[in-house]
């Protein structure tokens, strides 16, 4: 078998338009095509003694033990394989159920898709299990057990922590978007203007100064103390001196932490001698020269949480230990605990596993133990010097038994602090008692406080700690979204999305969008180049700046991830036309129909999808719409747009010279279409084409029609605010137009406009491109015949997989089936096409020069114009 490529999934996509974390994997069976499992001896024997979990697979037939009877009836590989990627990632902590398999239209060739809660675990589980099932082919012996392991470490080095998680988790269950902007915990919620960030559990709303101060322990201690919140007695120090003063005045026992730590890194507590005292100082010394040096307080390790200054929620920690039973060893104890099957690796359980590391090794040194020891029975054994879950320890939730004092003074301490997010660290015998009669203090006051003790404690009620938080970040009534349109389609998508993205800065938004050209924000360009996936897409969501969103959304950027967004407010599909097929699985107009249906089936279920009532495939996607939906046509007597109306329905239609709305039997005609510079005196029907979903995007936004109307007629197409699309320049004895036109279909609705124009004789310098079917780039070539009367065939730098005769060739013969004897010029280089166009242009010509690399092929010809314009004068 052959992976011949893996896809990673991160939005609403091909597959699924509500699972968006997705693999797709194309595997190459090659041989294992003809040997399905029921052919291959002993396969299922081997696989579920592997897999034995594999039972609970119910598969197609929707119970337990489905997708093993399949098996044993036969199946092809590609379906095993899916099926043990689901199961490899559950085994691995990682709980995904979906997938699917699809035969493509190479033979023997699939998709393999199945769901991911890591990426990167994601893309090791397909090439595992492609292993795997080789393995079991061969009648191989092989390390499940390892791959689980690497799948836990991938899992705990990329995925978010569990405080981080639970903030996003929160906000997804709230319909908070979000945006993980790092590899780590730093992640973004909600779009443009109204985003919020939080790294761990510090937000954008956090006060630097209170980290800052929080961070420095000894100017914590000095604040507190200021302000009669009782903290240990203690100083800085720095060497041994300094300890040996400190032990002096103060007495033992002691702490030991280093001034800048957090997360208990570096500290040492109930230090009682000079020995310990001198480790201590080393322990803290790691992370920092100066050493806080205090008292040890008897009684429990507590932590408060206070979030945006209201107490949250309180737990009791314990560190990692065991308890003896007169028989185990101290090593053994450690081993049962461990079996515990609360307890997992990293953070993928409520519990972290005991390791046994140098402060375990310390402890055990100093009580004169080793992990050979046999501890007698029902005495404890504290394994680590500060009780962080992270290191085994465990956390009993008391929230409902603080002392009303003790909220009190931690909401007070929050607020002494400055930090809206906020753990408080006591130690105290008992909370339900005011801490300053009982003897407690405060040790610490944490910026990023942990909140995983808080929602999974080892014993008592699990607090949605992640609540508050979002609470804060977004109060009752605001809004974590910006509105997006988002356009797709095969051709008219750029314009479309330009005009509507200037209507919306005309009405006083600052707008940002994507287009085949680039990225901009507020029409200042930020990327140059074809910007149309999910990257351009969250480029636009992730700026500050942004209000409104308007972006192109083309068929190659949803094959290989996905949208870039959850949801859009109004998804429009301008048509469907039969270009880029055999290309990523898409072999059909039907299959290539169902990837631009993706934009409007993300469309929100008060929001409107708006479709071109003259395309059939398009106007079919309103069956797999949950959301609204609206509909343009050319043709206000077109009979699917008078029995929308007649339904009370929305639509924009072309009527009697007029761009129009209509609303049910009414119409509200927003300008003539001759007026509106994009038409060309109406001559570019195909604009119309585009100006009709654009209008009627605006329109549903609630923009009023005179500001519609206003914005149409000042959007001049040009090479600034539509470069590459109908772009004409006057020469002195001809004109120029350049336009993208890249596709048959395309070049069709350029050559109406073509026909409608004064100029002989009419020039067209054209390419084809290889990665499309042969007989697209011959109907391409037929276009041209019937639009020019000469042609220039040109070449793409790229040749996408062809050689340049064989896509001239082609060509050519789209040109004699029309065309005959027509003149054509063969000249490779686009620059030199240009330069002979120009050279050699008549008076009276019409030259359409159609390119992709549309910046280029505007400079050349803005400084033939130059040139031309510094001779006459």
């Amino acid at each position: 078998m052959e992976i011949i490529n893996i896809r990673v999934m991160n939005g609403p996509n091909y597959w699924s338009i509500r699972r968006h974390k997705l693999i797709v994997m194309k595997l190459d069976l090659q041989e294992l095509e003809d040997y399905p499992t029921n052919k291959i001896p002993g396969f299922k024997d081997r696989l579920t003694k592997l897999f034995p979990s594999l039972y609970d697979h119910h598969c197609s037939e929707g119970k337990p033990g489905g997708f093993l009877h399949r098996v044993d009836e036969g199946t092809w590989m590609g379906h095993v394989i899916e099926h043990m990627a689901l199961e490899l990632q559950t085994l691995a902590g990682m709980d995904v159920g979906f997938g699917r398999t699809r035969e493509t239209s190479e033979k023997g060739v699939y998709n393999v898709v199945f769901t991911y809660m890591e990426a990167e675990a994601g893309i090791y589980t397909a090439k595992a299990t492609v292993r795997i099932a080789q393995a079991l082919v061969d009648g191989k012996d092989y390390d499940l057990a390892q791959d689980i392991q690497n799948l836990r470490e991938i899992r705990e080095e990329y995925r978010l922590g569990p405080s981080t998680g639970s903030i996003v988790e929160e906000a997804i269950g709230r319909g908070i978007p979000y945006i993980r902007l790092n590899r780590h915990s730093l992640v973004q919620l909600g779009y443009g203007v109204n985003q919020k960030r939080v790294q761990a559990t510090v937000a954008s709303t956090t006060s630097s100064i209170a980290v800052e101060i929080a961070c420095d322990k000894e100017e914590t201690k000095n604040l507190l103390e200021k302000a009669e919140i009782p903290v240990p007695k203690g100083v800085i120090g720095y060497d041994e001196e300094d300890l040996r003063a400190a032990i002096k005045k103060i007495g033992y026992p002691i702490v030991t932490k280093p001034v800048n730590g957090n997360h208990g890194k570096g500290a040492t507590t109930n230090l009682r001698n000079w020995d310990d005292a001198l480790k201590g100082l080393a322990a803290a010394k790691k992370y920092g020269r100066a050493v806080i040096i205090e008292k040890y307080i008897v009684g429990y390790d507590h932590r408060i949480l206070v979030i945006n200054y209201k107490f949250v929620a309180a737990a009791k920690r314990t560190p990692a230990s065991v308890y003896g039973n007169g028989k185990s060893t101290i090593r053994e104890l450690i081993d049962l605990v461990n079996t515990d099957p609360r307890r997992g690796y990293g953070h993928e359980k409520v519990l972290t596993a005991i390791k046994i590391d140098d402060f375990t090794m310390g402890i055990l040194q100093e009580k004169n133990l080793t992990l050979d020891t046999v501890l007698p029975a029902g005495e404890e054994l504290w394994l680590k010097p500060t009780a962080n879950l992270s290191t085994g320890g465990t956390a009993t939730d008391i929230s409902d038994l603080v002392h009303p004092d003790n909220v009190f003074m931690c909401e007070r301490i929050a607020r002494i602090i400055g930090l809206d997010i906020c753990g408080i660290d006591i130690m105290t015998p008992d909370l339900s008692q005011p801490i300053n009669e009982v003897g407690g203090a405060i040790l610490e006051v944490n910026a990023a406080p942990g909140f995983r003790m808080h929602l999974a404690p080892t014993d008592g009620l699990p607090r949605n700690v992640a609540e508050p938080v979002i609470n804060m970040l977004y109060p009752v009534g605001s809004s974590a979204r910006i509105p997006i349109i988002a356009v797709t389609g095969t051709n008219g998508k750029t314009t479309t999305t330009r005009l509507i993205a200037h209507i919306v800065k005309q009405v006083g938004y600052k707008v940002g969008f994507t287009t085949t050209d680039g990225i901009y924000i507020q029409n200042q360009m930020m990327m140059r180049g074809d910007c149309t996936g999910p990257v351009s897409a969250q480029f636009v969501l992730k700026d500050p700046t942004v209000e409104f969103a308007v972006l192109e959304t083309a068929r190659g950027g949803i094959l290989r991830a996905g949208l870039g967004f959850d949801h859009c407010d109004i998804g429009i599909v301008t048509n469907v036309q039969p270009d880029h097929l055999g290309l990523m699985g898409i072999d059909t107009i039907e299959q290539l129909s169902r990837v631009k249906g993706v934009i409007p089936e993300s469309v929100w279920p008060s929001g409107y999808a708006i479709l071109n009532a003259d395309d059939d495939l398009v106007y079919k996607m309103r069956n797999e719409l949950e959301c609204k939906v609206a509909f343009f046509s050319m043709d206000e007597k077109n009979p699917r747009i008078v029995e929308h109306l007649a339904g009370g329905g929305l639509a924009a239609v072309a009527e009697n010279g007029f761009v129009t709305i209509c609303k049910g039997n009414w119409k509200i005609r927003v300008d003539k279409i001759n007026s509106i510079p994009l038409t060309f005196g109406g001559k570019a029907t195909f604009n119309v084409q585009n100006i009709l979903p654009a209008v009627l995007a605006c329109h549903l936004r609630g923009f009023k029609i005179e500001d519609i109307k206003a914005a149409l007629e000042n959007f001049v197409p040009s090479p600034a605010t539509t470069p590459g699309r109908m772009n004409l320049f006057q020469f002195k004895n001809f004109q120029v137009l350049v336009d993208y036109a890249h596709n048959y279909a395309g070049l069709e609705q350029l050559s109406k406009f073509v026909e409608k124009i004064d100029g002989s004789p009419k020039v067209g310098v054209i390419a084809g491109v290889g990665d499309r079917r042969d007989e697209d780039i011959v109907e391409l070539g037929r276009v041209a015949a019937r639009t020019f009367d000469e042609i220039v065939i040109r070449q793409d730098k790229n040749l996408r997989g062809r050689s340049s005769e064989e896509i001239i060739g082609l060509m050519m013969q789209g040109i004699k089936d029309v065309g005959g004897n027509k003149k054509t010029t063969i000249i490779p280089s686009e620059p030199e096409a240009i330069d002979y166009v120009i050279r050699e242009g008549q008076k009276g010509a019409f030259i359409t020069i159609c390119s992709d690399v549309v910046p280029d092929v505007l400079e050349m010809i803005m400084r033939h114009k130059e040139q031309e314009d510094n001779v006459e004068a």
